[in-house]
């Protein structure tokens, strides 16, 4: 009896110096956190796997450590317990993943949590992002434009858990083109004696939803304020934005003019307008044939109503007086309307009266087309006749155009005078009627008399 109790004893003593010696886990002023030194088993140390608390309790911030001691599912820390360590979402682990309760009563090896951060997302032109979590893992950015931009790429990262961003950063670019909107049509008539109108108007308003207010705006067509003949005309206008996105805009400009009805020439005259003839403010001049004279209005204007102003006029013989007893009373008659062509000889039978005559006759429709009359002084006093058409001048008229003249009586001469009676050319030989008219041409006939003669060439033959 007594020897059994001395070994009992024994073995209790063994117990209490293991439980009291360095190193012995006693917890009650250590301080402990997740640092495990992996030590050399010290030998001499009597190993007990039934000590529920051989190392102290595991702990691992932001984490979790799941252990698995020897002596069952209730124990985490007796001799030989083995835990695994993790992290909670968002943290990563550093150090070993397993760790190992060891007969020197500490934990074989070191492990703690560290949050996953990712970098900061760079700013992108035109545009910004919201993120949930900052550059935590998890943490999801959403990107959006500014307004008028619209966003290419990936509309969202996360931070994963390699602490890179999933996706690419995206961009902000302008595909909306500008808003334009152009003057509106018009519609102006001609002005007066043109076939044009001048034209203005107003810049067209441009926006843009990135831009604002747009500058680069081009203009296809003629300027504001430019003379645009009869008709229409397109206008366009073409705008870009920063991003050259472009839009354009038209509007149509319409010339009309104001037309009266062609005007029909007179009888044995014809008409000379200015402008286009029957357009609005043009004017129309009414002549005669040589040989006639105008009776009526010398012109008629196209109104804005489309009418003309005034009555036709008429052409008819020319009434040729020769009961003057001046020179200077028989040559006004014709002032503006006829030139004279004098022709004298000493008697009918000369030479070269004959030939001239002669020559004139076969030229009369030319004659008239220039406007010329012939005035016969043939004789000698007392048998001296003078002549204009069919009526016979008197001796006291016939001396006053000698001497007013200066037409012989002795030898044949000719004097030609113009439509104001002034004395132009004189010859003393025949002439052929060519001759005479090329001079008549070149020297006294206006532009609008040339472009009578012109249309009107084909009638003599």
């Amino acid at each position: 009896m007594g020897g059994g109790c001395s070994v009992v004893v024994f073995h209790i003593f063994f117990f209490f110096l293991s439980y009291l010696s360095p190193g012995s886990g006693n917890h009650g002023e250590e301080i402990h956190n997740n640092e495990i030194y992996s030590e050399i088993k010290p030998s001499g140390h009597l190993l007990d796997y039934r000590a529920p608390r051989w190392c102290h309790d595991l702990h691992i911030k932001d984490g979790e450590a799941t252990c698995y001691s020897p002596r069952g599912g209730g124990y985490r820390s007796t001799l030989g317990t083995q835990c695994h360590l993790s992290c909670d979402q968002g943290f990563r682990l550093i150090g070993q993943i397993s760790v190992q309760c060891l007969s020197t009563r500490r934990w074989s090896g070191f492990a703690h949590c560290r949050r996953i951060l990712c970098h900061v997302l760079p700013a992108i032109q035109f545009g910004s992002y919201q993120c949930s979590a900052g550059v935590s893992e998890s943490s999801r950015c959403d990107y959006s434009c500014a307004l008028g931009y619209t966003l290419e790429g990936d509309r969202s990262r996360i931070c994963t858990e390699n602490q890179q961003w999933s996706g690419g950063e995206p961009v902000c670019v302008d595909l909306d083109p500008p808003k334009i909107q152009c003057p509106k049509s018009r519609v102006k008539f001609a002005e007066p004696e043109k076939l044009t109108a001048r034209i203005f108007w107003g810049t067209p308003h441009v926006k843009d939803s990135a831009d604002g207010v747009i500058t680069r705006v081009f203009l296809r067509g003629q300027e504001p304020g430019s003379e645009f003949p009869e008709g229409e005309h397109v206008i366009r206008y073409t705008a870009y934005d920063r991003a050259h996105n472009r839009a354009s805009c038209k509007f149509i400009v319409k010339v009309q003019v104001r037309r009266c009805p062609d005007l029909t020439p007179p009888l044995h005259g014809y008409i000379t307008c200015s402008s286009a003839g029957n357009n609005y403010g043009a004017i129309c001049e009414y002549h005669c044939e040589g040989g006639y004279e105008r009776q009526g209005s010398a012109a008629r204007v196209c109104l804005f109503s489309q009418n003309w102003a005034g009555a036709p006029a008429t052409c008819s013989p020319m009434k040729i007086n020769v009961n003057v007893n001046s020179a200077g009373g028989f040559i006004d008659q014709f002032f503006e309307k006829q030139r004279l062509l004098f022709i004298s000889a000493p008697s009918s039978s000369d030479r070269y009266y004959r030939m001239q005559t002669t020559a004139l006759q076969s030229a009369n429709c030319g004659l008239e087309q220039r406007h010329v009359l012939i005035v016969e002084l043939v004789g000698e006093s007392p048998r001296e006749v003078g002549r204009v058409r069919s009526q016979q001048l008197s001796l006291e008229l016939i001396e006053e155009l000698r001497q007013a003249l200066r037409i012989s009586r002795t030898y044949f001469n000719m004097v030609l005078l113009d439509k104001y009676g002034v004395d132009r050319e004189r010859y003393v030989q025949p002439s052929t009627s060519e001759e005479i008219f090329t001079f008549m041409d070149t020297y006294l006939l206006s532009s609008q008399e040339m472009d009578q003669l012109e249309a009107n060439r084909d009638n003599c033959v």
